[in-house]
């Protein structure tokens, strides 16, 4: 890293963040763009509900597990081997996905995507944590999570378009030029070498393959549970057993990663990350923080067509402006994480985020559409004071040999909470609609179906409120005092 710093000068770094910024934009572009394809993906292969379900939950299973191996890979393989290689596996997932004559072909792209998904996300925090000094942190954060969020915002729009012109095998192939550049740019600006400037060690110690293993079937189990109690012919005894399976694994992942610490090999996620009261609470608000966002996602369009009667171009005009608000204040927020407390710019978020949640109770079929904007508007500020603060506030205790596992297990967290949030936001919707007397398949809405979905951010407003208390455990410890010389004496 020190010829490239010396090659560039002082713009060396922002190069280096921007490179890798261009792959996680395409990784991020391929997790959200492929959902406008689903329908004609599945009238083409005659798939069910059930099969085509898979093409998005085998991404998200793959990319969640994947970033518990971006640590070793980044000190076996170097920062350069593993962003190239992961730019490679995505654009060969998205190549091979668009000429698929074969519906498990397809299936098997989106999971190598995931994976490459998975690995390369994590990478921009560390690069932060280590390439920035303190004081700039904040400030490339809100560079990076600015171009990050436009990319799901903007991505559903032209994939539309492009399914429209070109068919369903053309959203594969969109992420194929964002691949070759961000190649070109890893080339010229990623280093070699692993993170701390260490030269990456191609024999060093073997990958926990067991502890991923625990993590994958774990992972595995609990999605699959969560999506089996949400929906029609749902099954609480096979729930039950999958939800069972989750819990057992993630006991024996912690007993294993215990073990593989005390005697002395790398573990595939650190416990000691937890020691740190900081990285632990803001694991808990990553958790809910995921959950929250994704389930919301899920939820307000569904709210604005089905609750709203709204077309769906109207909601896409709705929350369009929302996330170019989100952007603008990612950037501005990151500049203030350099100079005000994290916990407090977290806990404005996500008491902006209840509140957004909480407000759309106030609105009513007859309502203005502008009033819906405005709340949408407001939780997307939220999530800006949030995206750029939560990390910097996390990791930053971190001893730097654990900034890679830092990062990485955060990721994952925030992940698995986002995968959990989208079947839990379904789960309650449906209990609430069959409480009220309703369904959504009655196609009018009425009062009793506006009540089940404004229970449903009632119960994502408590849980930003949840988050708001492990955010105020982010403030710093307060320094011992230091007795004067006469009472040492």
């Amino acid at each position: 890293m020190a010829a490239l710093r010396a090659r560039f000068g002082p713009r060396y770094r922002w190069l280096l963040l921007i490179a890798v910024m261009v792959g996680t934009i395409a990784s991020i572009m391929s997790s959200t763009i492929v959902n406008v394809a689903i329908p004609d993906m599945s009238q083409h292969f005659s798939l069910g509900q059930g099969r085509a379900q898979w093409v998005t939950s085998g991404f998200m299973v793959a990319m969640t597990v994947a970033m518990l191996t971006t640590p070793w890979l980044l000190a076996r393989y170097g920062y350069r081997r593993t962003y190239a290689g992961s730019m490679l596996l995505l654009m060969a997932g998205g190549i091979v996905g668009g000429l698929a004559g074969h519906f498990g072909l397809v299936l098997a792209a989106r999971v190598a995507e995931g994976l490459a998904a998975g690995v390369v996300q994590p990478i921009a925090a560390i690069i932060i944590m280590r390439a920035f000094r303190p004081h700039e942190q904040g400030r490339a954060s809100g560079l990076f999570g600015m171009g990050v969020v436009l990319a799901p915002a903007l991505g559903p729009s032209v994939g539309g378009v492009l399914v429209d012109l070109f068919g369903w095998r053309s959203i594969f192939f969109m992420v194929v030029p964002l691949c070759l550049l961000s190649l070109w740019m890893a080339f010229r600006y990623v280093p070699n070498t692993a993170p701390g400037g260490a030269s990456a060690d191609r024999n060093g110690n073997m990958i926990d393959w067991r502890g991923l293993l625990l993590a994958a079937v774990g992972t595995m189990c609990l999605l699959n549970g969560m999506v089996t109690l949400h929906g029609q012919g749902s099954d609480p005894l096979q729930a039950g057993l999958l939800l069972g399976a989750a819990l057992a694994s993630l006991v024996l992942f912690i007993g294993w990663q215990r073990r593989m610490a005390a005697t002395g090999r790398e573990p595939l996620m650190s416990l000691a990350l937890f020691g740190y009261r900081q990285f632990a609470m803001g694991s808990v608000v990553a958790f809910i923080y995921g959950t929250a966002l994704f389930g919301s996602t899920y939820l307000l369009p569904v709210y604005m067509q089905l609750g709203l009667n709204l077309s769906p171009s109207h909601a896409g005009t709705i929350l369009l402006p929302a996330g170019l608000v989100l952007a603008a204040t990612i950037a501005g927020v990151g500049r203030l994480a350099d100079k005000q407390p994290t916990w407090l710019l977290v806990t404005i978020g996500l008491g902006l985020l209840a509140a957004s949640f909480s407000l759309m109770l106030t609105v009513r079929l007859t309502s203005a559409l502008w009033l819906l904007a405005l709340w949408a508007t407001l939780g997307r500020i939220g999530l800006g004071f949030i995206l750029p603060s939560l990390n910097l506030g996390s990791m930053r205790p971190l001893h730097k040999n654990l900034m890679s596992q830092g990062a990485s297990a955060i990721s994952f967290v925030r992940m698995l909470g986002g995968a959990i949030g989208v079947s839990l936001c379904g789960i309650v919707l449906e209990w609430r609609l069959a409480a009220h007397g309703d369904s959504l398949a009655i196609a009018a809405s009425s009062p009793a179906r506006l009540a089940a979905f404004n229970e449903s951010f009632l119960m994502l407003a408590a849980l930003c409120a949840i988050a708001m208390v492990a955010a105020l455990q982010l403030r710093a410890p307060a320094p011992a005092p230091v007795a004067p010389p006469s009472a040492r004496d």
